[in-house]
């Protein structure tokens, strides 16, 4: 990955079990414009409630991230743990208070060991010279079984630049907001308006497109670094060098996206869902989020049993305009239901089929309108139950 002006750093701090990286910095060599998307939960994380009010100004030059522990529910000494940790950072790099960015993930409740924070940041700083963006990836999981990363390059007035990207989710999945946490950085120049549409646009397609088990954290947080150390012209709203920079920004953020619902807790199964022919975009939207929300779907999809009943059911309690008459529903190539009625003949057994793959995509039409959705989901398994029963041990 050839991305100018970024450099990395991850070590142990003892927040996680021993062993484990869990503090991580990405340190921008110039300021850069950012543009950020926190989580719509009204309960919120000190780092988000911190960092929130920091991105008013549109630029940042370091994010400073801490894995197994959330700071989230802390009261004011979760703020001054938030505050402690930038100060210290900020410090150690020369660089504003106000230009470093917080970010945490882990569990709630439990108040930041910040003594051990702090003591680690020193070599985190140090460790700007030798650390990559792996590290950092690795660094900020917690249930996730791989670090999750994407880059892309393109270009602006003949000028090559890249995207690049991590994220980290496995469970606790339903951002409405942008993701658990992702961070974006980019070498191109970008003006301010092009940077935050094309980055909300991008989130609304991709992280916001995605649902495991239907929670939205205190946490999440989807943040975007643009440098300009790329040297290209820079990039206005409105051309088409804005288009295509927002359709690569769009590739990162969905592929990152399918990589945490493909990393479901528990999951085995990886489904597209599509939703065609709503009034409208947004009641395709909710139509799909109740498909891929539902629970006895979930676990239908786990049990490879070609239940298409319990997909008519969500989409009726969905809030979506329905005419149950006018219904459809396929798995993959598989015609279940037309006309709001079970298709007959080998359907089930070839829809079971269908359901025995790893991946596949249900489509439901509501024959309403030109409205159209598509969402992904995974499965609701054993092992999802398993790893919240005892998540805090």
């Amino acid at each position: 990955m050839d991305i100018k002006g970024f450099q990395f750093s991850a070590v142990e701090a003892a927040i996680k079990k021993q062993g484990r990286k869990d503090l991580a910095l990405i340190f921008s060599e110039a300021p850069a414009r950012a543009a950020a998307v926190f989580t719509t939960n009204a309960v919120k994380a000190a780092p988000v409630l911190l960092s929130a009010e920091r991105i008013k100004n549109g630029q940042a030059q370091a994010l400073v991230v801490n894995s197994g522990n959330a700071n989230a529910c802390t009261g004011e000494q979760g703020m001054r743990a938030a505050r402690e940790t930038s100060r210290q950072v900020a410090e150690g790099l020369g660089i504003p208070d106000e230009a470093v960015q917080v970010s945490s993930t882990g569990v709630i409740g439990v108040q930041l060991p910040v003594d051990r924070v702090r003591a680690a940041i020193p070599a985190l700083v140090d460790g700007l010279t030798s650390g990559t963006l792996d590290d950092v990836a690795e660094a900020i999981m917690t249930t996730d079984t791989f670090p999750k990363m994407e880059a892309r390059s393109g270009q602006a007035g003949g000028v090559t630049y890249t995207v690049a990207g991590i994220a980290k989710g496995a469970g606790m999945i339903m951002p409405n907001m942008a993701t658990m946490l992702s961070f974006i950085i980019t070498d191109a120049a970008v003006e301010p308006p092009a940077l935050d549409k094309s980055f909300r646009r991008a989130v609304e397609t991709s992280f916001n497109a995605i649902t495991v088990d239907g929670d939205t954290s205190t946490n999440d947080t989807c943040l975007v670094l643009a440098n300009g150390m790329a040297e290209n012209p820079a990039i206005v709203a409105g051309t088409p060098e804005a288009l295509a920079f927002e359709a690569l920004l769009q590739d990162v953020l969905l592929s990152l996206a399918k990589q945490i619902v493909k990393d479901g807790e528990g999951a085995t199964k990886f489904v597209e869902i599509r939703v065609t022919g709503a009034k409208s975009d947004t009641d395709a939207k909710r139509a799909a989020m109740a498909i891929a929300n539902s629970s006895l779907v979930k676990t239908a999809f786990f049990g490879q049993d070609a239940n298409w009943g319990r997909i008519f059911a969500a989409v009726g309690y969905s809030g979506a305009e329905v005419d149950q008459s006018l219904l459809s529903l396929s798995f993959d190539t598989v015609c279940m239901a037309k006309n709001g009625v079970f298709s007959g003949g080998d359907a089930e057994a070839r829809g079971t089929e269908v359901l025995r793959q790893k991946e596949f995509t249900v489509t439901v039409g509501l024959g309403l309108g030109d409205g159209s959705a598509t969402v992904y989901t995974s499965d609701l398994s054993h092992e999802y139950v398993s790893i919240n029963a005892d998540y805090r041990s």
